[in-house]
């Protein structure tokens, strides 16, 4: 007997020899069957036996019903190509809401593109008043114009909205009000028969106590575990005893080599550090001023708990214990003697790296941050001495993207990005002071390459708000590569450190150089020559007025 499945589905068991069509006879007609009319469907071939719901059931298809086949072809293609539609659609939602929540989201600046055009003499009809006016994102992408003129009339832009003004510094009280913990640590005296500003502060715990058991550095970092753990070793060793209480030894840095990124402060570092006379924190670069008081350990993986103040301070622990062995010394007790060993601490975020401010201080004025990690420096430490080293920004910028750029590095690639963070830059400086933009966070995260960075005058002028010039010592990689043993005498100098033999000079002054670019991307090659001369034309202004503010025409890199 022949059922019609299509009916038989719809009906249950009970019912189906009384209602379905194709259980009246043999002679059942598809035309004038109510329900399979218009329509040629699969027989079902079974026993005389009743059909059991769900069955598996053996399914053959008359000849004249052929087609059948095609057509349910074509409905298993659509039945997948829906099903693919509907899981990129979940593909695509579950990006989105990841991208969103880690900041990786291809989505626009909020800083409006500049719209440019490739054809010169379709620029020269167009003022840059008119281009303002008009000013919306480009159909064109900028990357992928490699047109001097196109990207020159950008930087023309820029150029006509540098102003160099003079930033307000906060009083003492806004600073305390700011980081009260920090001010309640740090005292605003430090012995006097110390050079390094030191202190000593009372230790309140017992020898099996713990002095780095919450140490944030010790906890996020395998390299700073092995260092606490020498610590706890010889930290009893080192403490003041006096009538009956015990006192460790606390230090801040007495210089800081503030920046720039790749312009030579690794070599710096590892030079000075071989003079007896000098020690470092416990790391080149804790990034503490900058970053980790704010809670940032990686800049992709957004905030964490702060790190206090206490934990910056034990960085300095091993080098106060030789401070400390010095102090206790006979010649320094008895004698009147200064303790003549410095610290210092390299990291070279701290000249530029603003960033965080956005996010923890109040009270801005146009974008601007009111207060910089020099505010907080100088109130602690006024006399701190500052090193900075920078070399042609062209140069470090080109070295800045190979050195930091993952995967494809090509110079066409840097060419894109040079082009794509000038016209983000653009659009910040037609509607914000120079300032606001330098600091900006969501611009300096949105642009491929960091030409922020290499606007050293602009960080400069800020130092000097709130330092002395004569406590600034400013050097260039250029002659630092050229006449080692000259830059060396001049940080000596500068830091009044004592003489040495010629033997030490010899280690310091002839040991190779540290972090040199890797031999894979010297492979790569120098830059594009287009990109050098837009990068020349973007940096000049600035240039020019560093010359001016360090008295020296060789800030004006015309030479490199």
């Amino acid at each position: 007997m022949r059922y019609c499945i299509n009916c038989c589905i719809h009906l249950l068991p009970n019912d189906l020899h009384r209602q379905c069509f194709r259980c009246r006879g043999p002679d059942h007609n598809n035309q004038k069957c109510p329900v399979c009319k218009g329509e040629n469907k699969i027989p079902l071939y079974t026993d005389s036996k009743q059909m059991k719901w769900l069955a598996v059931l053996e399914v053959r298809t008359d000849h004249c019903e052929s087609w059948n086949g095609f057509f349910c072809l074509r409905k298993g293609k659509l039945c997948s190509l829906m099903f693919g539609l509907i899981v990129m659609t979940l593909v695509m939602v579950s990006y989105i809401l990841t991208g969103a929540k880690h900041g990786l989201l291809l989505i626009p600046s909020p800083f409006h593109y500049g719209a440019f055009a490739s054809n010169p003499s379709l620029m020269d009809n167009e003022s840059l008043s008119d281009m303002k006016d008009h000013y919306q994102p480009s159909k064109m992408n900028i990357s992928y114009v490699k047109d001097y003129p196109s990207i020159k009339l950008i930087i023309d832009t820029i150029t006509s909205k540098i102003e160099f003004i003079t930033r307000q510094r906060p009083d003492l009280e806004e600073l305390r009000k700011q980081e009260p913990h920090m001010f309640s640590v740090i005292p605003n005296k430090f012995l006097p028969n110390s050079k390094n500003p030191c202190w000593y502060e009372e230790y309140r715990g017992n020898t099996t106590t713990d002095p780095y058991a919450t140490n944030s550095y010790a906890l996020y970092s395998k390299r700073f575990r092995i260092i606490f753990d020498y610590l706890r070793k010889v930290f009893w060793n080192h403490l003041y005893h006096y009538k009956g209480k015990h006192y460790r030894l606390r230090c801040l840095p007495h210089f800081y080599i503030i920046g720039q990124p790749k312009c030579g402060t690794t070599d710096l570092y590892d030079r000075l550090r071989l003079h007896p006379e000098v020690r470092f924190s416990a790391s080149k670069e804790p990034h503490w001023w900058t970053r980790k008081r704010f809670g940032i350990i990686r800049l992709r993986d957004g905030f964490h708990d702060r790190y206090p103040v206490e934990d910056y301070l034990d960085l300095f622990d091993l080098a106060a214990h030789q401070i400390q062995s010095v102090l206790q010394s006979e010649a320094v007790r008895e004698r009147g003697k200064m303790n003549s060993i410095i610290i210092g601490e390299a990291s070279a975020s701290t000249m530029w790296d603003n960033n965080a401010w956005i996010f923890f201080y109040d009270n801005s004025t146009d974008g601007e941050p009111p207060f910089l990690i020099q505010d907080f420096i100088h109130a602690f430490h006024p006399n701190a001495k500052l090193i900075i080293m920078l070399r042609d920004p062209v140069e470090r910028l080109y070295s800045d993207y190979l050195y930091f750029a993952s995967a494809n590095k090509s110079a066409e690639d840097f060419h894109e990005k040079v082009a794509e963070s000038l016209q983000l830059f653009e659009g910040c400086v037609l509607d914000y002071s120079l300032r606001a933009c330098v600091y900006n966070n969501t611009l300096n995260n949105a642009m491929p390459v960091r030409l922020q960075v290499g606007l050293y005058v602009v960080y400069l002028l800020d130092w000097l708000t709130v330092f002395n010039k004569d406590q600034i010592l400013v050097l260039r990689l250029e002659d630092h590569a050229s006449n080692m043993r000259y830059t060396m005498h001049k940080v000596f100098q500068f830091l009044d450190l004592g003489p040495l033999s010629e033997k030490q000079e010899a280690l310091i002054t002839k040991s190779p150089a540290s972090n040199t670019r890797r031999p894979e991307d010297r492979s790569l090659g120098p830059m594009l020559p287009t990109t050098k001369a837009i990068l020349r034309d973007f940096y000049r202004p600035f240039n020019t007025k560093l010359a001016q503010v360090l008295f020296d025409d060789a800030f004006l890199w015309k030479r490199t």
